[in-house]
C-alpha cells in the first residue's frame, strides 16, 4: 500500500489557481500601465476615502473624524511594505494622475494621499473588469458549488491567519524560555 495519494495536493492546486489568476490580473492591468502592486496601493487609498465621516461637535462645528486619504506610513502598513517603497509607489501613482498629496488637516507637518477623480474612475472600471474576470474564471462551477468553495476557503483562511495577525509559536516559546531563564 502506497503512502502517496493519487489526488493532487490541495496546496499545489491552490497555488496553480492563484498563479493563473495573477497572470490574468497582470495582463488586465497592462493597458493601464499599472502593476498589481500599484493597483493595490490605489485600492487602499480609494477605500480610505469611504471612511470619511462628518461629525458635528458640541459647538456645532463640523469635525471630520476620519479624513479622506491616508498618510504614507498607513499606505506602507496596509500594503505590508517598507515606508520607502510606499513613497515610490505613491510617486508612480501621482505621476499618472491617480493620487495626490495634500496636507493633513490635523497635523500640517504630515502628508495625506488621496485619490483623484481619475483614480476613482480607474478604480471603479478595473474593479468591474476584475469581477467579470472572476465570473468567467469560476464559470465552470454552478452557484451552489461557488458558495461551497467560498465557505470552505473561508474556514481555512479563518483557521490560519496571516503571520502578521498572530503571535508566532516560535516567538512565544522564545519569550517563555527567556522569562524562565531570567527567573532562574
Amino acid at each position: 500500500m502506497s503512502d502517496v495519494s493519487p489526488l493532487p495536493e490541495l496546496a499545489d492546486q491552490l497555488h496553480a489557481i492563484n498563479h493563473r489568476l495573477r497572470r490574468r490580473w497582470t495582463a488586465e492591468l497592462a493597458p493601464y500601465d499599472l502593476s498589481p502592486h500599484q493597483f493595490r496601493a490605489l485600492v487602499a487609498v480609494v477605500r480610505s476615502g469611504r471612511h470619511a465621516v462628518d461629525v458635528v461637535d458640541a459647538a456645532g462645528h463640523d469635525r471630520d473624524t476620519h479624513p479622506e486619504g491616508m498618510r504614507l506610513n498607513e499606505v506602507a502598513e496596509r500594503l505590508r511594505i517598507a515606508p520607502r517603497s510606499a513613497t515610490e509607489v505613491v510617486d508612480l501613482l501621482e505621476a499618472k494622475g491617480l493620487v495626490q498629496r495634500g496636507t493633513d488637516p490635523r497635523d500640517r507637518r504630515a502628508t495625506r494621499v488621496t485619490a483623484t477623480e481619475k483614480g476613482h474612475e480607474l478604480y471603479v472600471e478595473v474593479r468591474g473588469q476584475r469581477q467579470q474576470q472572476a465570473e468567467e474564471f469560476f464559470a465552470v462551477l454552478d452557484d451552489s458549488e461557488r458558495a461551497e468553495l467560498s465557505r470552505l476557503l473561508s474556514v481555512v483562511l479563518d483557521a490560519n491567519p496571516r503571520p502578521d495577525q498572530c503571535v508566532s509559536v516560535a516567538s512565544s516559546a522564545s519569550a517563555r524560555s527567556s522569562a524562565s531563564a531570567a527567573g532562574a
